[in-house]
This record gives structure tokens, C-alpha cells and sequence, in this order.
């Protein structure tokens, strides 16, 4: 063994020890966050005080105990002892998922990867070494299934600068090199096109189950994102495993860390496009140390009613069309009405109190002006009137207290003038009024549908009454319209929406109420836009999310999409009519195969491959077209391999077998694709589609086909 490999192999063995330190850290943080439940539980103070730091403290024992297991820490930073170190001159940090301490009075053994200082860690180059001499990347594996993951390697990178770097623990060698991490020495300013083995064996490591976090690869571009200020909305065009949805997840971490009372206090919001996404996604902030973040699409956000009804398809796009705002907007305001020539008469003791039409309607009219949502300019409305009642009786005899101008308000002929000039409306009453009485919405549509479009959404059984009503999802984003109207909905802090490419117009507005004081990370790829009403520009739709002045980013490199099957990709892009920029993908490693298969064979050829799959590692995904996925997967099983199906995406089952309509967003380390023209077929939008489907491959494509490829994959 020569002195540099002994060398190295003492600085892992040092790097071990300081591992076990640190698990010993955090076992102690954990049993204290426990033992402080019961010691506050003696605290004095009044009850409110104390119900708030008895919760702060279960909350966050329970969010300790909670957390996966991880390792301590995947990176090493040392400082220059010189003056472009700053306040870090000479200091040594490990940077980790989460803070790691001995003692909050001491600094730390493990900083948070969201801290300042972690900056340095995705952001330094050689070019710019943000005051490092050196940063360290650590390699981790378990030792066997199911154990917890050990160190196993690490790599240096020199950035410059002279000096040694102190601090706690770790290593003070100037050298660099690695142990079983591949190539050292590499100054790319943490690009995993230049990075070495350790970095690139990380992003192009198998996997199987859920999505993983990527904290220890982000990327310097995706770091500004992720690192963005919480009052900024900004909008992510990312190309296929350009880490658009990583991006996302971890800004939201990012967030909550560092806004924590701010965030908190309105809420964190992650939309995604189905379950099937959220499960996949759904360990990804838990292993960031944010537990409790909630997570929806924009169906379960609205369900305010339990969908019993299907729309066709023409009723659906007309339903998700941005003019039903204004048709919703007209069938709600449309029921306040002026008084006519009647007074209002208020009895008080042995007086009769009036209040004139014309003085009524005026009032009426000055309300509406101001455009308020509908229940508070109904308030609005009453305060007004009962003014002009307090008003003639102070004239007469003094001032009334608080309680006469109650009563007054709430008196049968206040009451009687607010229901006839401005009614209290529930939004499942003006729904089914418009959808029921063809009247009704021929005077809200008016210029906004045409007679066509009036006759799609129209019911043809009208209900009873609106308790009857059988509603359908599309419904449901009419009903959270208006009563988003009548009533401002709670708003979250910041939200995080995913494939938002696929939202339509009024799903975007469900989405903006909800966010109309907070910010949003909007993330997609118009090329995936898969929706009947999908967006075909990001401008227009973050004006429908509220947010046009939110900016576009586009993240153009693939880090886990071979470049043998971007390039397939590449050449269906062509010909979706979308204004993306091709894809690069830094991954030279991966496989592509598209074989014809006899119109029998089909199946069985999947079989093989899926076969052939497994005796390497990492997940297998089959994708057919939906109505082709049920034979597939009796297939798999009848040749005795375990599959799984949509409802198992998330869990450690290594073979899935989806329908094309519920990839977006996964990944596969080796993906079948069975019968592209099936897929295409099946839908308006089916080129797009078929653009999901074979960027979910992170390893080997397989491309099964009977029929004749569609163009231009055929060509």
C-alpha cells in the first residue's frame, strides 16, 4: 500500500469516528426533545402560554422520533485561514439534512445544508472558491439490506486559496484524494458534468421506492432556486430530470427553515397532479427534517362536495374555461337588486323609523362599487342601512348604544330588505340555478358562452333542489369559485405547485385565492402538457395563478435521463409546438432499445424484458396505454414475478406496471414502454403524452412495438 492510500484510508477511519460522535449527538438530541415535553409540562405561566409551549415541545419531540434515518452528514467544508474566509477564516463545517449539536452554546457538529454557511457547498468553484480551500463529498452505502447506511468513501476537491483549515473533528491533511469514490481532485464548482465518482455515482445510483431528496447533488443553478426569497414567485420550465420537482421540495424545506414564523403562520402548501405523485413524493421533506407539510392536488383542495357525476368532454373544457368566472361572477351578483319604490319601515318602541328607495338603491349601487366579496358587502350593506336608521334617531332623541344598533340590524325589516336586495346565497345554490334553469344562465352567459357551450354544461335532469344535486368533479371547481366570491378562503404562507403545464384555467384560480398574499413555486414542462386545457405559455398561466410578474427559469440539463433517450425525446419535441429548448443530458451511461415484436408477442416480449431487468438493480416500470395495463401486469404475474400497480407507486416493490396517464412526475431506473401508437391513440394530447413516457427511464429504455412507430419515431 503506498503512503497516499494509507493516508486516505486513515482519513476514513477518521471520518468514521467522527460519524459515530455524531450519531451519539443526535440520539441525545432526540431522548432531550422527549424529556423536555415533561419538564415543560411544570413550567408556570398563564394557560394560554403554557397549552403554546406544551405543543411547541410535543410537536417538535414527535418530529425528532420522527425522522428518517440518514447519514450524519454528506459534506465537508473547509475554509481558507485567510481574509477572503470572512467570518469563516480557518473554520471547518460538516453539512448535513439537519443540525447535529453536542451543546447549543458550542458551535455545531453538523450544520443544516439550508444554513448560510451550506451555501458554500453548492455554490464554490474553482473559479470562485467563496473563501474554501477544500470541500469534502462523502459516499455512503448499507452494509446490508435494510441497515443503516455507513461511510464508505470520500473525495476531495481542492478550490484554491492556501492555508490549513481547523475547527472540530474531521481531518486537517491537505491532499486531496479519494477512497471508493472514484476520481479526486475535480474543481467543476459542483457540476455533476465535471464532478467526481462519488457526486455522479450518487445521481445515477439506483433506486427503488419513493423519491429521494437530492441534498447532497443539488446543483449550483437549482441552489439559486432553492435558495430564492420567500416574497419571490418564480416559475421552474424544467426539461425531464432536470430536478424541477427536487427544486420544488427542497425550496420548501428551505423555506420553512428559514422563514419559520412567517411560513408557519399561513401554511406550506404541495400540489401535486394525482395520488399516485404524492405518494411518490411524499418522504421527500419528511427526510429533510419538515414533517407535516400538507400535501394535495387541486380535487381534494376544492371537494367540498362528493363528486357523483361525470362530464363529458366538451362540458369539462367549457367548466375548466377561465370565462366561468365571469359567467359565475354575473349568476352571483346578478341576485342583488335594487328595491324599487318600496321604503324600509323599522318600528323602534312607539316610532316608525323610514328610510327611502332612492337612499336604499344608492346604497346598494356604492356597495357594489367597491366590489367586495359578496358576504361582506351583504354586512356592508346592513351596516349602511342601519346607519341611516341611527342616524334619524339620534336626530330625534340621542345617542343609541351598541345593542339598540344591533337589534336594529338584526330586526325582521333589515333582515327583509337585505334577503330582497342583496340574498344570502350559498355557492351550491347559485350552481344549480345556473346549471338547471336555462334562463338563468342565459342571462350570465351572455356574451361570454355560445348557445352551444350554454347547452354543454347545462344539466338535463335538473335536481330538486340543490341538497339533490349530483355533482361532478368539474362541478366542484365551479362551487369553490363562487364561494371563493362570497368568502376569502385561509391562505398559505408559500405553495409549491407541480406539473402546473396540466392546470387549467380554473384550477389556476383555486390555486391563486389561496395564495393571494403568499408566494408560489410554480414547476413544470410545457412539453409534458398532457390536459385538454394544458397551458401553452407560462405568462398566460401565471396570469391565471395570479402571479404574472413571477419569473421563468428554465432548467435545460438532465441529470438522470440518459442522453440515448433524451435524444429520443428530442426528436418527438419537434412536433409538439411548444417554444422549449431541447434538452441536454450529462449522463452517457444509459441504454436505449426499440424493437418490433410480432402482434402476438407483445406481452411476452415485456415479460423478457422485465426478466432481463431484474437481474440488475434498481426499479422497473411497464407503461402501456390505460386501457392495455390490466393484461400486462396478469402477464407478469402468471410468469410469477411480483408487480405492483398504481397504488403501490411509493413502496419498495420493484416492479410497477402504469397506465401512460400516471407516469408524470416518476422515475425508473429501467422503463418498458409497450405499444407508443396505443398511447398516442388514446388521447387528444397523445404526442405530449407519449414525451412523458420515455423520459421516466433513468437507466434502459426498452421500446415494444407491434404496430408502426407514430411520427416522427418512425421516420
Amino acid at each position: 500500500m503506498t503512503s497516499k492510500n494509507r493516508s486516505l484510508d486513515g482519513e476514513l477511519e477518521r471520518e468514521r469516528a467522527y460519524v459515530e460522535v455524531c450519531r451519539a449527538a443526535m440520539a441525545r438530541q432526540v431522548e432531550d426533545a422527549s424529556h423536555q415535553v415533561v419538564a415543560g409540562e411544570d413550567v408556570s405561566g398563564d394557560g394560554a402560554s403554557a397549552e403554546a409551549l406544551g405543543r411547541y415541545l410535543r410537536t417538535r419531540a414527535k418530529r425528532m422520533k420522527e425522522l428518517p434515518e440518514s447519514p450524519s452528514f454528506f459534506g465537508r467544508l473547509d475554509f481558507a485561514d485567510t481574509a477572503e474566509a470572512g467570518d469563516h477564516r480557518g473554520q471547518r463545517y460538516y453539512v448535513g439534512r439537519q443540525r447535529i449539536s453536542e451543546d447549543p452554546t458550542v458551535p455545531p457538529l453538523v450544520v443544516d445544508w439550508r444554513a448560510p454557511v451550506s451555501r458554500a457547498f453548492y455554490q464554490a468553484s474553482a473559479h470562485d472558491p467563496l473563501g474554501l480551500v477544500r470541500r469534502r463529498r462523502f459516499g455512503w452505502a448499507p452494509w446490508s439490506p435494510g441497515a443503516p447506511e455507513d461511510l464508505t468513501g470520500l473525495e476531495d476537491e481542492p478550490l484554491g486559496g492556501s492555508g490549513s483549515s481547523g475547527g472540530s473533528g474531521g481531518s486537517s491533511s491537505g491532499g486531496s484524494g479519494s477512497v471508493d469514490g472514484g476520481a479526486a481532485g475535480t474543481t467543476g464548482g459542483g457540476a455533476a458534468g465535471s464532478a467526481g465518482g462519488i457526486l455522479a455515482a450518487e445521481i445515477e445510483r439506483p433506486r427503488t421506492g419513493p423519491m429521494r431528496d437530492i441534498v447532497a447533488t443539488i446543483q449550483p443553478e437549482q441552489d439559486a432556486l432553492v435558495r430564492g426569497e420567500l416574497s419571490e414567485s418564480v416559475c421552474v420550465q424544467g426539461a425531464p430530470g432536470s430536478g424541477k420537482t427536487a427544486v420544488g421540495l427542497h425550496r420548501a424545506a428551505y423555506l420553512l427553515y428559514s422563514f419559520p414564523q412567517r411560513i408557519r403562520r399561513g401554511g406550506l402548501l404541495v400540489i401535486g397532479p394525482n395520488r399516485t405523485f404524492l405518494r411518490y413524493i411524499a418522504q421527500v421533506l419528511p427526510a429533510l427534517g419538515e414533517i407535516g407539510v400538507t400535501q394535495s392536488t387541486v380535487e381534494d383542495l376544492v371537494a367540498a362536495r362528493q363528486v357523483t357525476s361525470v362530464d363529458d368532454e366538451r362540458a369539462a373544457a367549457v367548466k375548466q374555461d377561465a370565462r366561468m368566472a365571469t359567467v359565475l361572477r354575473r349568476a352571483l351578483y346578478g341576485r342583488v337588486r335594487s328595491t324599487g319604490a318600496e321604503q324600509l319601515v323599522v318600528p323602534d318602541g312607539s316610532y316608525r323609523w323610514r328610510v327611502g328607495a332612492e337612499r336604499l338603491d344608492r346604497a346598494v349601487a356604492e356597495v357594489c362599487e367597491q366590489a367586495p366579496p359578496y358576504a361582506i358587502g351583504r354586512e356592508s350593506l346592513r351596516v349602511r342601512v342601519v346607519a341611516m336608521v341611527q342616524d334619524q334617531a339620534e336626530r330625534r332623541s340621542g345617542v343609541r348604544s351598541g345593542a339598540w344598533t344591533r337589534t336594529i340590524g338584526r330586526g325582521r325589516p333589515v333582515a327583509a330588505f337585505l334577503e330582497a336586495a342583496w340574498p344570502n346565497l350559498g355557492p351550491e345554490a347559485v350552481v344549480t340555478a345556473l346549471l338547471s334553469d336555462p334562463a338563468v344562465l342565459a342571462e350570465a352567459a351572455d356574451g361570454v358562452l355560445s348557445a352551444e357551450e350554454q347547452e354543454a354544461i347545462r344539466w338535463r335532469r335538473p335536481p330538486r333542489s340543490e341538497r339533490s344535486a349530483r355533482w361532478s368533479e368539474h362541478d366542484l371547481m365551479l362551487l369553490d369559485e363562487v364561494s371563493g366570491l362570497i368568502e376569502h378562503p385561509a391562505g398559505f404562507g408559500h405553495v409549491v405547485v407541480d406539473e402546473a403545464q396540466d392546470l387549467s384555467p380554473m384550477q389556476c384560480r383555486a390555486i391563486a385565492r389561496r395564495s393571494a398574499f403568499g408566494s408560489l413555486t410554480v414547476l413544470g414542462d410545457l412539453a409534458q402538457a398532457t390536459a385538454p386545457w394544458a397551458a401553452r405559455s407560462w405568462p398566460e398561466q401565471l396570469a391565471h395563478l395570479g402571479k404574472p410578474q413571477a419569473a421563468v427559469v428554465p432548467l435545460t440539463t438532465g441529470f438522470r435521463v440518459p442522453a440515448a433517450v433524451m435524444a429520443l425525446a428530442n426528436t418527438l419535441l419537434g412536433v409538439l409546438e411548444v417554444d422549449v429548448p431541447p434538452a441536454v443530458s450529462l449522463r452517457r451511461d444509459g441504454e436505449l432499445a426499440v424493437r418490433k415484436v410480432a402482434g402476438g408477442g407483445l406481452v411476452p416480449a415485456a415479460v423478457a424484458a422485465v426478466r432481463a431487468a431484474l437481474e440488475r438493480e434498481g426499479s422497473i416500470a411497464v407503461i402501456a396505454a390505460d386501457g392495455a395495463v390490466a393484461e400486462a401486469a396478469e402477464a407478469l404475474r402468471a410468469a410469477g414475478i411480483p408487480t405492483g400497480e398504481a397504488e403501490q407507486v411509493g413502496t419498495t416493490a420493484r416492479v410497477t406496471v402504469l397506465p401512460a396517464s400516471l407516469v408524470k412526475g416518476l422515475e425508473y431506473d429501467h422503463v418498458v414502454v409497450l405499444e407508443p401508437a396505443a398511447i398516442v391513440e388514446a388521447e387528444p394530447r397523445g404526442l405530449h403524452r407519449l414525451y412523458v413516457v420515455v423520459t421516466r427511464a433513468v437507466s434502459r429504455l426498452d421500446v415494444l412495438h407491434a404496430r408502426p412507430l407514430p411520427a416522427p419515431l418512425g421516420s
